[in-house]
Protein backbone atom coordinates (compact mmCIF):
# COMPACT_ATOMS: atom_id res chain seq x y z
CA UNK A 1 0.00 0.00 0.00
CA UNK A 2 2.65 2.19 1.13
CA UNK A 3 4.40 1.48 -2.62
CA UNK A 4 1.48 2.81 -4.62
CA UNK A 5 1.18 6.59 -2.54
CA UNK A 6 5.03 7.25 -3.37
CA UNK A 7 4.68 5.88 -7.20
CA UNK A 8 1.19 8.68 -7.20
CA UNK A 9 3.72 11.66 -5.34
CA UNK A 10 6.65 11.14 -7.48
CA UNK A 11 7.88 13.96 -9.47
CA UNK A 12 7.57 13.76 -13.45
CA UNK A 13 11.41 13.01 -15.38
CA UNK A 14 12.56 15.99 -17.77
CA UNK A 15 11.15 13.83 -20.60
CA UNK A 16 7.27 13.54 -19.34
CA UNK A 17 7.65 17.23 -18.51
CA UNK A 18 8.78 17.91 -22.23
CA UNK A 19 6.49 15.35 -23.87
CA UNK A 20 3.47 17.90 -21.33
CA UNK A 21 4.93 21.15 -23.37
CA UNK A 22 5.36 19.46 -27.04
CA UNK A 23 1.67 18.59 -26.54
CA UNK A 24 0.60 21.76 -25.01
CA UNK A 25 2.68 23.68 -28.34
CA UNK A 26 0.29 21.56 -30.67
CA UNK A 27 -2.73 22.84 -28.67
CA UNK A 28 -3.89 18.86 -28.02
CA UNK A 29 -4.44 18.63 -24.06
CA UNK A 30 -7.35 17.20 -21.74
CA UNK A 31 -8.29 18.96 -19.27
CA UNK A 32 -7.30 16.29 -17.08
CA UNK A 33 -4.03 15.73 -18.28
CA UNK A 34 -3.60 19.38 -18.11
CA UNK A 35 -4.54 19.56 -14.07
CA UNK A 36 -2.61 17.08 -13.71
CA UNK A 37 0.85 18.59 -15.12
CA UNK A 38 -0.09 21.78 -13.45
CA UNK A 39 0.03 19.87 -10.02
CA UNK A 40 2.98 17.24 -10.47
CA UNK A 41 4.82 19.14 -12.70
CA UNK A 42 8.31 21.49 -12.01
CA UNK A 43 7.97 25.03 -12.98
CA UNK A 44 11.97 25.03 -13.69
CA UNK A 45 11.38 22.28 -16.04
CA UNK A 46 8.78 23.80 -18.12
CA UNK A 47 10.42 26.70 -18.55
CA UNK A 48 13.73 25.07 -19.98
CA UNK A 49 11.59 22.74 -21.72
CA UNK A 50 9.59 25.15 -23.19
CA UNK A 51 12.39 27.03 -24.10
CA UNK A 52 14.23 23.88 -25.81
CA UNK A 53 11.16 23.20 -27.63
CA UNK A 54 10.99 27.04 -29.18
CA UNK A 55 14.56 26.63 -30.12
CA UNK A 56 13.77 23.12 -32.07
CA UNK A 57 10.70 24.91 -33.69
CA UNK A 58 12.87 28.08 -35.18
CA UNK A 59 15.62 25.70 -36.85
CA UNK A 60 13.10 23.68 -38.17
CA UNK A 61 11.77 26.71 -39.65
CA UNK A 62 14.93 28.02 -40.57
CA UNK A 63 15.86 24.42 -42.47
CA UNK A 64 12.40 24.36 -44.27
CA UNK A 65 13.25 28.27 -45.40
CA UNK A 66 16.57 27.72 -46.56
CA UNK A 67 15.49 24.50 -48.32
CA UNK A 68 12.69 25.96 -50.01
CA UNK A 69 15.14 29.06 -51.34
CA UNK A 70 17.97 27.17 -52.40
CA UNK A 71 15.84 25.78 -55.14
Amino acid sequence: MQDSKQVGKRKPSFLATMKAVFWSFLGIRKKSDYEQDAAHLNPVHVVIAAVIGALIFIATLVIIVKMVVAK
